[in-house]
């Protein structure tokens, strides 16, 4: 590919990303508007989206549990669960499970993350009854078979493995412990190879007990289906679920921020550079300038990793800036894969981007791109009556209501390049690193 056609390609994804982002902007007002929610006499939040777009039907079913509730003791447990409430019921066998949902022209599956857990399904409209009723006898009646602990906790305590031998998530690891110190956020979801090996049948029914109750519960559907039917359904299904709250969680505070450097030796092709520090919760007022500031850094071919790191310097094969949405304190890293023999000079660099940010103000072309890009990225995922779902749930579960996207947009697109160079100063030093090298 040419530069003139690298260039041309760029504009038509950019041009595309403003068409999507403005007609989500122009539906932003009644994005919400055919949305229902209700509150069950238990506790439980039935939330409803009609879509008769297509003849799908699209639920989650999420819970006050992940691991903001987890500590260092129990660290995975929430992940581990939801993997076996998909394993059995005292009605049927995991893969008949699996064949149900297939035969209704859908999926089910179940996942723990950090700040929630969820039972995911789709379905072909026709069936919306029928896989309501498979999510519900999932969550309600899990046998957990003692047969199936063991080789389940073999496999994540595999997966752990696999992350620790993999550089970019070996060195994401390491900085998450750095920035957070005890608090949870610092491991990932799959949790830690200590913790997970002492797990048991009986830990993993005393962890589904307290939390698999009403008051920590959302139902979110979207898809070709009356809210009248789902809120029967729901009161039919769960209903009769005894009124409870989840736990509430008390994790401890992370470390102050502080500058601190690591190296890692972890065989592979590439040398990864990792440099990242703790940044705002989900409803912290900064969150939007923040998003539109990892855009700008990292936002694919468009932002200034890519461009002047990559293209203009040739010191990284990969570019990235990621800020995860957290309801407490979440962290903002920026990444580089690069040749070994450049590791040095792809560090410095790196750094020295962070640093500009803070010293100058970016253009209000890449701020024009980055929010726009960040929009667009954003209705794009947002396609799907699965995701549709997704979101309704995961904003309940945070607090922020369905409604947080379209003061999210707002805010969004009234981000100033001076609130960029504000968040960068305040959130972007000190700093700490970690540097992945394959053995010499």
């Amino acid at each position: 590919m040419t530069a003139r056609e690298g260039s041309a390609g760029l504009g038509l994804f950019l041009s595309l990303m403003l068409v999507v982002s403005l007609v989500f902007v122009a539906g932003a007002a009644g994005a919400t508007a055919d949305v229902s929610r209700t509150k069950l006499p238990n506790g439980m939040v039935v939330l409803v989206r009609e879509n008769p777009a297509a003849p799908v039907v699209a639920a989650s079913l999420m819970l006050k549990m992940g691991t903001r509730w987890e500590t260092r003791d129990n660290a995975g447990i929430s992940n581990f669960l939801q993997l076996m409430v998909v394993r059995g019921t005292t009605s049927r066998s995991g893969p008949q499970i699996v064949e149900i949902a297939n035969g209704l022209g859908g999926t089910i599956d179940a996942y723990g993350d950090a700040d929630y857990s969820e039972i995911a399904a789709t379905a072909l409209a026709r069936y919306s009854i029928q896989i309501l009723e498979l999510v519900a006898d999932v969550a309600l009646n899990p046998s957990i078979p003692d047969g199936v602990v063991g080789p389940v906790r073999d496999f994540l305590v595999r997966q752990v493995r696999n992350r620790g031998e993999r550089p970019f998530t070996a060195g994401l690891d390491a900085l998450t412990a750095r920035v957070f110190g005890n608090n949870p956020y610092a491991w990932d979801p799959l949790g830690l190879r200590e913790s997970l090996e002492r797990m048991d049948r009986t830990a993993l029914i005393a962890h589904y007990r307290r939390h698999y109750v009403p008051g920590g519960m959302v139902l979110a559907v979207s898809g070709q289906i009356k809210a009248a039917e789902v809120l029967a359904e729901a009161e039919r299904l769960f209903g009769g679920m005894p009124a409870g709250a989840p736990p509430v969680p008390q994790p401890p505070s992370p470390p102050a921020p502080a500058t601190s450097r690591d190296v890692l030796t972890v065989p592979g092709a590439q040398a990864q550079i990792l440099i990242g520090s703790l940044a705002p919760a989900l409803t912290d007022p900064d969150y939007p300038a923040v998003k539109v500031l990892s855009t700008a850094l990292g936002g694919g071919m468009a932002g200034r990793f890519f461009s002047e790191l990559r293209d203009q310097q040739g010191l990284a094969y990969t570019t990235a800036a990621d800020f995860p949405a957290r309801i407490d304190t979440s962290y903002f890293v920026a990444s580089l894969g690069t040749a070994p023999a450049n590791a040095g000079r792809a560090e410095a660099a790196l750094a020295e981007q962070l640093d500009r940010v803070q010293r100058q103000p970016i253009s209000d072309e890449e701020l024009r791109v980055a929010k726009e890009f960040l929009l667009g990225r954003l209705a794009m995922d947002r396609r799907t009556n699965a995701r549709q779902a997704w979101y309704l749930a995961a904003y309940e579960q945070a607090g922020v209501g369905q409604e947080f996207l379209d003061r999210f947009t707002a805010r969004v697109r009234a981000v100033t390049a001076a609130d960029l160079q504000r968040v960068a100063q305040r959130y972007l030093s000190p700093r700490r690193t970690v540097v992945v090298q394959p053995p010499s």
